[in-house]
Parts: C-alpha cells; sequence; structure tokens
C-alpha cells in the first residue's frame, strides 16, 4: 500500500492517467464540495454543521465528517489521519483546511 497527502487544490484533470490519480482527485473534490450542492447527488461532499462551532469541536466535527465522506464516495483509499493547516493565520480567521493522508492498495 501507498500513502499519498492530499489537500484542498483547485486543479481538475479530466484525464487522470492512473486510477491512483482518479482516487487522489476525487478525494480533493469530495473535500472541496459542500454536502447538497451538487446537483443529482445532494449527498456529495461535506457537511457544514461545523461552523461557527469553537475551534476545537469545528476539529472533531469536520475530522469525523472527512472520515465518513471519504469512506462512503472513494471507497478504494482508506484514511490514515486528518490534520489541519494550522498556521496563525488560518486560525485567527477561522479556516479549517484539511491535509488527509490516505492509503491505496496495490491492485488500484
Amino acid at each position: 500500500m501507498s500513502k499519498y497527502m492530499v489537500s484542498l487544490n483547485n486543479s481538475v484533470n479530466f484525464e487522470p492517467e492512473t486510477e491512483t490519480e482518479e482516487i487522489l482527485q476525487n478525494i480533493r473534490t469530495i473535500l472541496a464540495t459542500r454536502i447538497g450542492t451538487v446537483p443529482l447527488h445532494r449527498a456529495l461532499g461535506i457537511t457544514w454543521e461545523h461552523i461557527d462551532k469553537p475551534y476545537s469541536v469545528a476539529k472533531a466535527m469536520m475530522t469525523v465528517a472527512v472520515l465518513e465522506a471519504i469512506d462512503a464516495f472513494e471507497p478504494r483509499a482508506k484514511v490514515e489521519s486528518v490534520e489541519f493547516d494550522e498556521t496563525t493565520e488560518n486560525i485567527m480567521e477561522g479556516l479549517l483546511k484539511p491535509r488527509v493522508i490516505v492509503s491505496i492498495g496495490e491492485d488500484v
């Protein structure tokens, strides 16, 4: 199994060369999508229930949301950990920018 770090990123490749690239792009899409915003697939994405919660509570809620969403929508990847870009600027702005470490099996 190989491990990869996935973070928010605006790049989209409409023709990924490998299945691994496709999986990683799918995870980025899941992380960047607010639940309820995809027509015909309203369940896709991350819930925003953590908005306006204390920072530590929001982190815990978002961690659970990330784990559940990736498990539901990209089962080819296994989440190893969910971390956050906790720069002073992000914390002061109330931003939670997830970095997810995933493992992808050898058969992918």
